[in-house]
């Protein structure tokens, strides 16, 4: 379950940087508002289902609400989800 959340924070870290760095300067620069509409309704999903999954794993492995908070704090910066990727791969119950 960790690993899948680690794979999907991975994703919906990339889809915002679409998001931000890509659909955004495509809608204003270029006036193309549906690479916004696109990329902003797949990272909606990526961002529930990771919100969800993230959830999910504080029940299983009891973690604290204060590194949950962290968990989803990191998801709203650009490039937070890398950084907790690697906070999350050196947790103990990561490895099995």
């Amino acid at each position: 379950m960790i690993k899948t959340l680690r794979i999907l924070g991975n994703i919906e870290g990339v889809s915002y940087l679409l998001l931000l760095f890509i659909a955004m300067p495509l809608k204003y620069a270029y006036d193309m508002p549906s690479a916004v509409k696109i990329t902003g309704m797949a990272h909606g999903v990526l961002f529930v289902a990771y919100c969800l999954l993230l959830a999910l794993c504080m029940k299983k492995f009891n973690w604290t609400l204060k590194f949950g908070a962290y968990l989803f704090i990191a998801t709203l910066i650009p490039f937070g989800t890398f950084v907790t990727d690697r906070k999350i791969k050196l947790l103990p119950e990561a490895n099995f």
